[in-house]
């Protein structure tokens, strides 16, 4: 049969069965996604040019028809409930970092403090995406070719409406952590933050690095830099005299004069037996 059984006329569309508690979308119209982190994402589902699928999809993830979906290193599983009575199994896999690959990326975010701060408030770096290609990787798919998708509906076409529901959603899961996006890449936040974290701790210990202890104990009290001698004003020039020029005026009056009376009553007090 040269053409899909669903697009004749003898077996039309069949609504989804409703489902009770399942994961839907907040996205009542319009895109789904409010990060530019998310938006990468979607950009690749869209770029597969399904047409119909995706809107169909949108609508799945509308209705709840998701039942449950859950990130892995490397794997997305989701259940759909569709029209039959038993729900869809969905997985989309994609390639996991290796302990290599993510030392390289570990090291490049932690020598960036600009980089370390905006993770550990939970925003993405706009310019991370450049953190893994300076080392060979890509944090977002680049196409369908990098990607598995698999779902055990009938359709023939990949990726179907509920493999495009499920990435609805992964989109607004992305949205509220980003994280999520690494750990489907192999790296969960509270490794990804420990490993930067020892990673910069590393590289101050090694430039912060000298000779051994039993080697500079007689010089290791000792100041780097001569301690500055304070001097007493006693019969001497006033401490506001000895302050660098400061170009500040007070009605027209240097500010150094306007104090100089009160640093001198503060001496003649002083002195006073």
């Amino acid at each position: 049969m040269s053409r899909r059984r669903y697009d004749s006329p003898f077996f039309p569309p069949s609504a989804p069965r409703s489902v009770e508690g399942g994961v839907r979308a907040r996205s009542v119209r319009g895109a789904i996604g409010t990060s530019w982190w998310s938006g990468r994402f979607i950009e690749v589902l869209e770029g597969l040019g399904v047409g119909g699928r995706l809107q169909r999809g949108r609508n799945y993830a509308r209705r709840g028809q998701v039942i449950s979906l859950d990130i892995d290193a490397g794997t997305v599983v989701a259940r759909v409930q569709g029209s039959r009575a038993k729900p869809y199994r969905v997985r989309i896999g994609i390639t996991a970092f290796g302990k290599a690959e993510w030392a390289s990326v570990e090291e490049a975010l932690a020598g960036n403090a600009w980089y370390v701060a905006s993770l550990l408030a939970g925003e993405m770096p706009s310019d991370i995406e450049e953190v893994f290609t300076a080392v060979g990787l890509s944090l977002f798919p680049r196409g369908a070719d990098e990607l598995s998708l698999d779902c055990s509906c009938p359709d023939w076409e990949v990726p179907c409406k509920h493999l495009a529901a499920v990435f609805y959603l992964l989109a607004e899961q992305f949205d509220d952590d980003p994280f999520r996006i690494l750990a489907w890449r192999g790296r969960e936040r509270e490794d990804l933050l420990g490993r930067m974290h020892e990673a910069d701790s590393v590289s101050g210990n090694e430039a912060r690095a000298g000779a051994p202890l039993t080697e500079v104990l007689d010089t290791f009290f000792v100041s780097p830099t001569p301690v500055p001698v304070r001097r007493s004003s006693r019969g001497g020039a006033l401490l506001v005299d000895q302050l660098p020029p400061v170009d500040v005026t007070v009605r027209s009056r240097p500010l150094a004069e306007v104090l100089r009376p009160v640093y001198e009553a503060l001496r003649a007090s002083a002195e006073r037996p």
